[in-house]
């Protein structure tokens, strides 16, 4: 079982922390033919699924009214890289009811894109980002004087 560990920690990639009700941008890397290139996909997290090596997610998007939904392994090395666009406030893990949802009832409660994630939130190998000090204004916030 050990060796197992062994093997698979040396194939852990680093993602930033996201989770099930994120939107997220993937740069995933296509190979046609001969040539390869990097395909940009945009999406809902709707969900994730296993640990390890086999974790997967899968991002939903609705292109030209046709709802498309892509699933991705955590650790592959063909994601480039996964950007976290914005942040919902889902109280589900799994967010399936959004297939049936069009337009406006489609949308998620959206809450504020808090980059510092508390070390429980991360992911397994993702890094924190340092929140400010607490004496600094915040990013939309002018300083006083």
């Amino acid at each position: 079982m050990k060796e197992i560990r062994l093997v698979d920690s040396s194939h852990v990639r680093r993602q930033p922390a996201f989770r099930v009700g994120d939107v997220v941008g993937i740069h995933y890397r296509v190979r046609e033919g001969e040539k390869e290139r990097v395909q940009q996909y945009q999406g809902v997290v709707i969900r994730r699924r296993g640990g390890g090596m086999g974790e997967t997610f899968t991002v939903r998007k609705v292109s030209f009214g046709v709802g498309v939904e892509r699933t991705f392994p955590v650790h592959t090395p063909l994601i480039e890289k996964v950007e976290v666009l914005s942040r919902s406030k889902v109280r589900r893990s799994r967010l399936y009811f959004l297939r049936e949802l069009r337009g406006r009832k489609a949308r998620l409660k959206e809450s504020a894109l808090d980059l510092a994630v508390a070390p429980a939130e991360l992911d397994r190998g993702a890094e924190a980002v340092e929140p400010a000090p607490a004496g600094a204004p915040s990013q939309g916030e002018q300083p006083a004087g």
